[in-house]
């Protein structure tokens, strides 16, 4: 079993300059080597393999967290399931994983919804679409700070408030602002509860 984000930039006509695609390259980049384990492709698309179904979420909202540091955002639809052909670029890769994120993700747009998942069980992914759905009331909306502090919290999870407040030049009462604004503790039991869920679906 394994997941596939797949996702455009929300907007990317609109942007005055083209160095966006540099930057989400650069976000892109520790997820492996391209063009297999991600791409870049059409200009304003990508797809990420995620090998641990458990991280897909989290990785997910990383890459979101990224994007609204630098004033970007972008739709993604996350597939889980099998992967039965590994090409070199990641685009020609198949398997149900490609075919649940795929499929999705051309549903998107319509739904104006701008993260949600597919395992092909239809009461989980009902259940947590639906909790994406409350928690993107407010994810959409992280300006500048707060995304900024969701992306060192993530990739950072065993520093202090501290420790966080060095690395983003801040003192630890305006981390803990920032924090609060984010609601980066609600992010984390999301991803909490999406881990133990996932590994019963993985499991059975």
């Amino acid at each position: 079993m394994t997941s596939v984000i797949t996702g455009d930039i929300i907007g990317s006509r609109q942007q005055k300059s083209d160095h966006w695609v540099d930057d989400l390259k650069n976000i892109l980049a520790p997820f492996g080597s391209t063009p297999n384990k991600w791409e870049v492709y059409r200009g304003d698309e990508f797809q990420i393999e995620i090998p641990n179904p458990e991280d897909a979420l989290l990785a997910a909202i990383l890459v979101k967290a990224h994007l609204r540091a630098i004033k970007s955002d972008a739709r993604m639809s996350i597939g889980f399931g099998d992967k039965t052909h590994n090409a070199k670029r990641i685009s020609e890769s198949n398997g149900s994983a490609f075919i649940h994120s795929g499929e999705l993700f051309e549903t998107l747009k319509k739904q104006k919804v701008t993260l949600a998942l597919r395992t092909g069980d239809n009461g989980f992914d009902e259940k947590l679409n639906l909790m994406l759905q409350l928690a993107l009331t407010f994810m959409d909306s992280w300006l500048v700070q707060s995304a900024e502090f969701v992306a060192v919290a993530i990739e950072n999870p065993t520093l202090s408030q501290e420790e966080l407040g060095q690395k983003l030049g801040i003192n630890q009462a305006a981390v803990s602002r920032r924090q609060k604004r984010a609601q980066f503790d609600l992010v984390m039991n999301l991803d909490r509860y999406f881990r133990k869920e996932i590994k019963q679906i993985t499991a059975s």
